[in-house]
């Protein structure tokens, strides 16, 4: 058993997104996908020039980034150093502050929106950063966030992981935690977002994908540049990352043609809500 497969659910993110290879890789191939959302997380956000905003959980800064242009004063927050790096050469205009999403440093009614692009599933305890969201929010602020889509969609992530779940080792597991795409469920999304003081919620999906050169190529961008990917399949015997890979090119080849580059799916989930 790895070191990674002893921590529990906070440490594994928290030392995990620590690694700035990993953070890196995220930033370089795996947010490929994470870009073609931004768009519309703004437009759900409603940020009109000059508004104070705050991307939680702001990663690399792509979110940071289309805030700036859109005339905000931005504040980046990330539990990551390694990501908050990352995010200062993207967003340099950027407020860089390391923090918990959970335990925002920032006084109440602070902010006229809060933005989280990505960063529900990597919080231990995601009801909490909903009620911190809303308190540094002013009453009518915009919460607005995006969430890989689960439940069925076509999606890469549901091959590598219904990869893993058929023909990884039974013993690899990853610790308790939310699942990752709980907060776009609606039976969860919505009752969570009632309890924090958010109404008017909308949910729109982004049809983001990624251009892939071998059907295998998923397996590495979740190895290399997520930190779940990473805890299921480094821990894998070189029997069943054989196994993995071979279902995983099956289901690219079954589903998208014989002949690459392979334009593959990993649709993700805008939700915005208001603060009431």
């Amino acid at each position: 058993m790895t070191k990674k497969q002893d921590q529990d659910f906070a440490s594994l993110e928290r030392d995990g997104w620590a690694d700035a290879d990993t953070a890196q890789h995220y930033a370089s191939v795996f947010a490929k996908a994470a870009e073609q959302c931004v768009p519309e997380l703004l437009k759900q956000a409603r940020i009109a020039p000059g508004a104070q905003v705050l991307d939680a959980c702001c990663g690399h800064g792509i979110v940071a980034e289309g805030l700036v242009a859109a005339g905000a004063r931005v504040t980046a927050l990330d539990f990551s150093k390694a990501m908050l790096d990352l995010a200062g050469a993207r967003a340099p205009k950027a407020t860089l502050v390391h923090g918990d999403a959970m335990a925002l440093p920032f006084e109440t009614g602070q902010f006229s929106a809060v933005t989280n692009g990505f960063g529900f599933p990597h919080i231990p305890e995601p009801p909490k950063a909903l009620a911190e969201a809303r308190r540094v929010l002013r009453t009518g602020g915009r919460l607005s966030y995006s969430v890989w889509q689960g439940e069925g969609a076509q999606s890469t992530m549901a091959y590598v992981f219904g990869a893993i779940g058929e023909h990884g080792d039974p013993s690899v597991q990853l610790p308790p935690g939310p699942g990752p795409h709980d907060y776009c469920i609606p039976d969860i999304a919505l009752p969570a977002l009632a309890a924090a003081g958010f109404g008017d919620v909308e949910m729109h999906i982004v049809a983001s994908e990624w251009q892939i050169a071998a059907p295998d190529v998923p397996v590495d961008i979740f190895r290399d540049g997520t930190v779940r990917g990473a805890a299921m399949l480094c821990a894998q015997p070189a029997k069943n990352m054989v196994a993995i890979r071979r279902a995983v090119i099956d289901k690219v080849l079954g589903a998208h043609g014989n002949s690459g580059p392979w334009i593959v799916p990993i649709p993700a989930v805008i939700v915005s809500a208001t603060a009431i």
